[in-house]
């Protein structure tokens, strides 16, 4: 994502501003979309958010609580795999 923010830092306000909300606005749609029909559904809401996030608070956060939920799952598997003593 850094590469993206230093792509994105080069140009003007409004061209970024547009391009962001246009990029993350299709890849979110196109993630709910994904949810119904077959495709990384997840994934493409996930980076729509990481994408409009640049520009908007509440993506940012609400992709920040995705990961931190993302997270816990994760944990929790892993405790089901560790070994009992």
């Amino acid at each position: 994502m850094e590469w993206l923010k230093k792509v994105l830092s080069n140009l003007p306000h409004p061209v970024r501003w547009v391009l962001t909300m246009v990029v993350g606005t299709v890849l979110l749609v196109a993630g709910v979309i994904m949810i119904i029909t077959p495709g990384p559904g997840l994934l493409f809401i996930f980076f729509g958010l990481s994408i409009l996030g640049l520009e908007i608070e509440w993506a940012r956060e609400l992709n920040k609580q995705g990961v931190q939920g993302l997270e816990r799952i994760a944990a929790k598997i892993k405790g089901w795999f560790k070994p009992k003593r």
